[in-house]
């Protein structure tokens, strides 16, 4: 077996990451078009995990505005030209595939970052993954009325978190 490792996404990967996404997120939906149009407006910012010339997972980022949450399976239309922070929209792996990966993902995306002067990453937790991201340098961010309707879509744990990128 070859080591895992995340490379960038292509079209031709949008069936495994639906397939991934629909098994690993079977109560938060989204469509195929939603993955190529975030695949299309910012391809740097999206990867696939590879195990023996097989997709596992995949992660999909994109600049985006602190505190404003997009949609769940919501078009983008376009990037925000005064971004303040790469969203990390999605990263999901195959259960007998997890143990550090997504570490490996987040350092990619922050050296992404780093290049695009962007000194912020941010996402959504879902399920219980709160604390994964934790270790990982992200802290929940208190939720006001218009965070929390932002949010609703992606069900009743989803939190807000943040991570401030130490100047290096």
């Amino acid at each position: 077996m070859t080591k895992p490792h995340w490379r960038p996404a292509r079209i031709s990967d949008l069936a495994a990451i639906s397939a991934i996404a629909a098994r690993i997120h079977p109560d938060l939906p989204e469509r195929a078009e939603v993955f190529a149009e975030k695949m299309r407006l910012y391809p740097d910012g999206c990867r696939v995990l590879v195990v023996n010339d097989a997709i596992a997972g995949y992660g999909l980022a994109h600049p985006w505005k602190q505190h404003q949450v997009p949609p769940l399976d919501g078009f983008l239309q376009t990037l925000p030209e005064d971004a303040d922070c790469l969203y990390l929209h999605d990263v999901a792996v195959l259960p007998g595939f997890r143990g550090g990966i997504a570490r490996d993902y987040v350092a990619d995306i922050e050296k992404l970052a780093r290049a695009s002067r962007i000194a912020t990453l941010a996402l959504v937790s879902v399920y219980a993954t709160r604390p994964l991201w934790e270790r990982l340098g992200f802290r929940p961010v208190t939720a006001d009325a218009d965070l929390r309707a932002r949010l609703a879509s992606y069900g009743e744990s989803a939190t807000y978190m943040l991570r401030a990128l130490a100047a290096k």
